[in-house]
């Protein structure tokens, strides 16, 4: 991590990044809150992040954008336009405007699909292959490790000033975002011309994928966690509400707990990927996210925290494997449509489950839903780490690395 830091392009884009995160942090979390005080529904509040779940469906269509542009004045202007996007949010006043939270955070997924997209190209451009892992978890520590005091803030911000106030904050870290990008001195290349066969094009993230076996393995994997883990949006309200006996608003004090796990697999994911490869450490995220989420069948507080602690370990540990697989192995021109389409294959089982979660809630017992995505996640770990020898790290006594036939 020391090594990537010591980038002066990296910092600059890091500060950038710490202050639309920490903007993010406080505000994500407010979303769902807003909806539930407005409605007084665990469903309604869990279909919050459904509405952040579907542009992943269409990612693709943004990949393709993010490819027909040079990726750091593209995430300048995304960064302005996600700060216009927040304006709405000031109409906000009773349970009637609902859709009006609904609608931004539906826009709020197609920054979050965009951005990360011509993020994940700009850390190409800016980083060689060794030190994309660690700038990856310097990046996920902050992201993850923001949950301890964000969510927390966010809560107690919307409390004392409301909604609109905690989306001003966030709009101003965008701000601050684009502008600090906007200082980084990179000579990109012209991206390539579309080619006649649009459809080609836009399918070409996929034809990547299928063919390139650690991706398409890890994909897989993926998806079949995401098509339970999204339950958990509106059972983590039940296990507030009816387990802990807890309001709404403590969801923020689970989430800074996530965020304590998330701190340690930030710090610890580069490591553990220079030490067995991507798809082992993302199978033991996996794993470690399932066992997380089935001590939160405990109504006991200690189990409880301890959940969300291991959880956010394992996730951070995902999402840094992930992350860092799809670089590697993604040439420079195809990764906004390799990185939209992945997001896509795993957002679209994962909109599911936030769908199945939200109706479920409030007719079976959550203990019984909190199982059954432990066993998805712990189902998906397992089916995934049989293929770590396709990303096992190459040592000086060990053969060839091994590759899957296609």
């Amino acid at each position: 991590m020391r090594a990537v830091l010591r980038l002066p392009a990296f910092r600059l884009l890091f500060a950038g990044l710490v202050a639309s995160m920490a903007g993010d942090a406080l505000l994500l979390l407010v979303f769902a809150i807003w909806v539930k005080s407005l409605t007084g529904s665990n469903g309604e509040a869990g279909l919050v992040t459904l509405f952040m779940a579907v542009p992943y469906l269409v990612a693709p269509l943004g990949g393709r954008l993010v490819d027909g542009f040079r990726h750091r004045p593209f995430l300048v202007v995304a960064n302005l336009a996600s700060a216009v996007m927040l304006l709405p949010l000031f109409a906000v006043r009773d349970a009637a405007d609902v859709w009006i939270v609904y609608s931004v955070a539906a826009l709020y997924g197609i920054s979050s699909v965009t951005i990360a997209a011509a993020l994940g190209g700009l850390l190409k451009e800016l980083l060689t292959d060794d030190l994309l892992a660690g700038a990856n978890g310097v990046l996920q520590t902050v992201r993850e490790g923001l949950r301890l005091g964000g969510p927390l803030a966010g809560a107690a911000l919307f409390a004392a000033l409301g909604g609109a106030a905690v989306a001003a904050i966030d709009a101003v870290t965008f701000l601050v975002a684009a502008a600090a990008i906007a200082r980084i001195r990179l000579h990109e290349p012209a991206p390539a011309r579309s080619g006649p066969h649009w459809l080609s094009e836009l399918t070409a993230g996929l034809t990547h994928i299928r063919a390139e076996a650690a991706l398409r393995r890890m994909t897989i994997a993926t998806a079949v966690g995401f098509l339970v883990i999204g339950i958990n949006e509106s059972t983590l309200f039940a296990v507030v509400g009816e387990g802990l006996h807890r309001p709404p608003a403590f969801v923020g004090v689970l989430a800074s707990a996530q965020g304590v796990g998330a701190i340690g697999g930030g710090l610890l994911a580069a490591r553990l990927i220079g030490s067995v490869g991507e798809l082992a450490a993302i199978a033991i995220g996996m794993a470690a996210l399932g066992v997380g989420n089935g001590l939160l069948v405990s109504s006991w507080p200690p189990f409880v925290f301890a959940g969300m602690v291991v959880g956010g370990l394992g996730l951070a540990t995902m999402v840094v494997g992930s992350t860092t697989v799809v670089q590697r192995r993604t040439p420079g021109p195809l990764f906004g449509r390799v990185s939209t389409t992945a997001e896509t294959l795993t957002g679209g089982p994962q909109a599911l489950s936030i769908a199945a979660g939200a109706a479920l809630v409030s007719v079976v017992d959550y203990h019984l839903l909190l199982t059954v995505v432990t066993v998805g996640m712990l189902t998906a770990a397992a089916s995934l780490w049989p293929a770590r020898r396709l990303t096992a790290v190459d040592r000086p006594s060990a053969s060839p690395k091994v590759t899957e036939s296609h």
